[in-house]
């Protein structure tokens, strides 16, 4: 199934039938942080969590900028139709690593319906989880596309794709309860967490300290390959593999493996 559709405005309507789209029209909508709060503490599964997450219309700044993204769309994917919502976690649902990223992109994820996927990070990354094990293919350009991750779960800290790349903090605090959620769902079989740049290692660190673990005072500051283990849960830091980073060598595919590598070894993963 392709997400091609010639002359096609976004959003994606829930249950019009996008490839893993797990909403339909009577899932509930967030409108604010209250009713954020209130959704994601009662989702009972995680099928039902990323369904209220991905029709969640709580940050009006994010709302109106993904939609505007979807309908104008860029040149080079004109004759797609945009996902143009919230981008809900994806991979296995007893993940034993979890893989925690900023926000979706603009014309990625939000594109796409899939963090990640059809953007230039998510072209190298994907090409490490696979060379790593963690990903069944090196490629991926759809949520129509096969793609699996390996005992892998992939996530973002803001569910929507903000402005130059930069969710404010309101923002960040009224998505929070999101990704708290979520982590509460998968944490049982998590061995390991990678942080995909300095705003995802902040957010977990705070979610680990919400959750109760004995988190180091000062927080540990971050850098590439850093590497924290509390209680037998691995939290790892990597830069994020953008353009910049990866153009500029300041990230390069080898240093991406080594960090995969390790969370593969440490989760016992074949």
């Amino acid at each position: 199934m392709t997400d091609s559709v010639q002359g096609a405005d976004g959003p994606v309507q829930p249950g019009s039938g996008w490839p893993g789209d797990q909403a339909t029209a009577t899932t509930p909508v967030a409108r604010d942080a209250a009713e954020v709060r209130t959704l994601a503490r009662a989702a009972g599964s995680l099928a039902e969590l990323t369904a209220r997450q991905s029709v969640c219309r709580a940050c009006p700044r994010l709302v109106a900028w993904r939609e505007e993204v979807a309908a104008t769309r860029r040149r080079s994917f004109a004759d797609q139709r945009y996902w143009g919502r919230p981008v809900p976690g994806w991979g296995a649902d007893q993940p034993r690593v979890l893989i925690v990223g900023l926000a979706p992109a603009a014309h990625g994820g939000n594109r796409t319906g899939r963090i990640f996927t059809g953007d230039r990070s998510g072209d190298v990354l994907f090409e490490s989880l696979w060379r790593c094990g963690l990903a069944a293919q090196p490629a991926s350009t759809s949520a129509g596309d096969e793609q699996r991750l390996l005992g892998a779960r992939m996530l973002a800290a803001v569910r929507c794709a903000p402005p130059e790349n930069k969710p404010s903090v309101a923002e960040r605090d009224t998505c929070e309860p999101w990704l708290a959620a979520e982590f509460a769902l998968v944490y049982p079989s998590v061995a390991v967490i990678v942080c995909l740049g300095y705003f995802a290692w902040q957010a977990v660190w705070r979610e680990l300290s919400r959750g109760g673990f004995g988190v180091p005072s000062p927080r540990p500051a971050f850098g590439h390959g850093v590497a924290v283990e509390l209680a037998g849960l691995l939290v790892l830091g990597c830069y994020h593999p953008s353009q910049q980073n990866t153009f500029t060598g300041r990230v390069t595919p080898e240093m991406l493996d080594a960090v995969f590598e390790r969370a593969r070894r440490h989760a016992n993963l074949p």
